[in-house]
């Protein structure tokens, strides 16, 4: 019998991903980064933070936040959900968290090379959110007035 070395059985493994299954460990991935929070927080470490029209691209470079600034930018969020986010993003290695011993301590929070790649795709489907959120408002409208 041969032995796999970790990275033939990573390589194993996600052959036999398949997220319509419903034992499927990515489905739980899947729950994880479609929740707006982690979306919207991933825009923001991916240098994404500023305010501006739907559609207009306002990224700078990824970089490097703390909770506060965190929180600020993701108006509503509730203290107890940023941190639940947070850990669960880097308990899946998408975020690093750096605490630095100073007075107060600062606790900075930095996407990965993982988050990163992630960032890519979620940064679309906020911008297509943004710009398209007129059409689907229409459409709401529309279909309420058919059903009333």
């Amino acid at each position: 019998m041969t032995t796999m070395k970790a990275a033939e059985k990573r390589a194993q493994a996600a052959m036999e991903f398949n997220a319509f299954l419903a034992e499927c460990p990515s489905r739980q991935l899947l729950d994880r980064i479609s929740d707006k929070w982690v979306v919207l927080i991933l825009c923001a470490l991916g240098g994404e933070n500023k305010p501006g029209p739907a559609g207009a691209a306002h990224a700078d470079a990824p970089k490097a936040l703390r909770y506060s600034e965190l929180s600020r930018l993701l108006a509503g969020v509730s203290q107890k959900m940023l941190t639940q986010t947070l850990r669960s993003l880097e308990h899946d290695g998408l975020l690093t968290r750096t605490v630095t011993p100073t007075v107060p301590v600062t606790v900075t929070y930095e996407l990965t090379d993982l988050g990163l790649s992630l960032h890519h795709m979620t940064r679309g489907l906020r911008d297509w959110a943004q710009t398209h959120m007129a059409e689907v408002l229409a459409h709401r409208e529309s279909s309420a007035a058919h059903t009333s």
